[in-house]
């Protein structure tokens, strides 16, 4: 995640003075994230967005933060409020993710449709992608999991790190169904472009 930015459409209402302070805190905000320091990452938003509810940055970056610490219905609400101010469909894949853990499927599949209507760059629906693979799999339909991922760029000509996720996320589907052969080439693969990721190399202990 790159270090967040404000825009000037959200700010007119500031001095200069105010405005640099504000960057300045939603930056350190964004270090304290990119370092997994999420509760210091709280510390500082919760105040700055009730000060400057109209600034979308802080909502989304909030959003985020409140996903990784696991509080799904305000990561929901906070990405909700970003997406509406913005009319950005960037986020979507982690409300779905979030809907998904709190059991919600049925919002799962809508915010998936959403996004595949939307046609967004390949990254970000191969992240929704993967959300919507999952749900279909913890709602026990893991054959159709499997072909919606293997519907996805499951063969670039060069591997990015969505693409790893969407090759873990299928490999993990293939085991599940008891397809362990096709399981550990696709984590074999991984470990080729990217050793040490995740948790491949127990997989792949696992399947030997």
């Amino acid at each position: 995640m790159p270090l967040p930015e404000l825009d000037a459409a959200h700010t007119r209402h500031l001095s200069k003075r105010d405005r640099e302070r504000l960057l300045k805190q939603l930056r350190e905000a964004g270090q304290q994230f990119l370092s997994d320091r999420f509760g210091a990452v709280d510390d500082i938003l919760r105040p700055l967005i009730k000060k400057h509810p109209q600034v979308p940055d802080l909502h989304e970056l909030y959003g985020l933060t409140l996903y990784r610490l696991g509080r799904w219905n305000q990561a929901v609400a906070r990405l909700q409020t970003f997406t509406d101010m913005t009319g950005s469909i960037d986020q979507l894949p982690v409300m779905a993710d979030c809907y998904r853990a709190l059991g919600n499927s049925e919002e799962v599949r809508r915010l998936w449709d959403e996004l595949r209507l939307a046609g967004p760059e390949a990254a970000i629906i191969t992240e929704g992608r993967i959300v919507m693979a999952g749900t279909l799999a913890d709602t026990g339909d893991l054959a159709g999991g499997i072909r919606l991922l293997e519907q996805g760029p499951i063969r670039p000509k060069r591997a990015r790190d969505y693409h790893l996720r969407l090759w873990y996320a299928l490999s993990d589907l293939y085991e599940k169904a008891g397809d362990y052969q096709r399981a550990r080439r696709g984590f074999e693969r991984i470990q080729k472009i990217e050793a040490g990721y995740a948790d491949v190399e127990d997989r792949l202990a696992s399947l030997s």
